[in-house]
């Protein structure tokens, strides 16, 4: 199945874009390879507003949002996930709003960590935020005249969740399904066995639309999600063909599979390939002399 990504988007730093009735987007102004033009916060609601993901510690974006609440109560503040460019403004925007921050859960691994990870994982991840409600999956928040569903969507991050505006068809994908680009499953943040299956959720379902946490809209969401996982199932050959073809590391199969991307990006390439072993390892399609690692040696089971 093919996966045709959209590029096509216009930030508008600063500027709230009305994207439905009651539902304005904001971009951060932090573009990069991984982020695409920025971060989007949006806002919902008329009277009585809820924020989802304020986004990364930045005073123009605070500036901005302040401007589109333009005095009116913020009752809640929901986070999909506590990756840095997505939860820390939670802090100073509750401040200002008295809000209910909202989450899944504070910034934990998906697993045990291996010696040297919690470094990167403290890197990644705003460990400093707890929410003041924590969410399980279906659980619905009530707000003035809109009600927010709960999805947990693991994967990208341990305590991803998306939000469903109920009775709009509408789903906050976040980071877990975006139009532009695959999202990162990266250990020890992620695990690619939970994030296939968080994909098998979401084409269970019947939104109409994912508005995500980078990029424009995903139309037409079941058959994109469909999409992404022959896509990853198509990576995962392509990695276990190269570990029959006798590449025993990460960064062999990097350089044969991503020989074309950018350098730059292997480091990120890696820990993808890297999630996508965790996974055959645990299935026993390969297998390793020792707990799976980035530096580790990989053989056909």
């Amino acid at each position: 199945m093919s996966l045709d990504f959209d590029t096509h988007f216009e930030p508008a730093y600063g500027q709230a874009v009305p994207i439905a009735e009651g539902i304005a987007r904001l971009t951060v102004n932090n573009p990069s390879p991984y982020t695409f033009h920025g971060t989007n916060s949006y806002i919902i609601g008329k009277d009585t507003l809820a924020v989802i993901d304020p986004g990364p510690e930045d005073d123009a974006h605070l500036d901005a949002l302040i401007r589109t609440i333009a005095g009116r109560p913020v009752s809640h503040i929901f986070i999909s996930h506590t990756h840095r460019d997505h939860s820390p403004l939670a802090a100073r925007l509750k401040a200002l709003t008295g809000a209910v921050t909202v989450a899944e859960g504070p910034h934990r691994s998906a697993r045990p960590l291996l010696i040297g990870e919690g470094a990167r994982l403290d890197a990644s991840g705003d460990t400093g935020f707890v929410p003041d409600l924590t969410v399980a999956d279906g659980q619905v928040v009530e707000g003035d005249g809109w009600r927010m569903g709960t999805v947990l969507t693991p994967g990208h991050a341990a305590n991803h969740a998306a939000f469903s505006l109920e009775g709009t068809g509408i789903l906050f994908s976040a980071d877990h399904v975006m139009a532009w680009s695959t999202s990162i499953v990266a250990p020890p943040d992620g695990a690619m066995s939970d994030y296939m299956a968080s994909l098998d959720r979401l084409v269970e379902r019947d939104d109409y639309v994912y508005l995500p946490g980078h990029g424009g809209p995903v139309v037409s969401p079941q058959k994109f999600v469909r999409g992404l996982k022959a896509h990853r199932k198509m990576r995962e050959r392509a990695i276990l063909e190269r570990i029959i073809a006798g590449d025993r590391t990460i960064p062999e199969i990097v350089g044969a599979i991503y020989r074309d991307i950018d350098p730059k990006l292997h480091a990120a390439a890696g820990l993808s390939v890297f999630a996508h072993i965790e996974d055959l390892v645990g299935r026993g399609r390969i297998v390793s002399d020792e707990a799976p690692s980035l530096g580790g040696h990989y053989s056909p089971a």
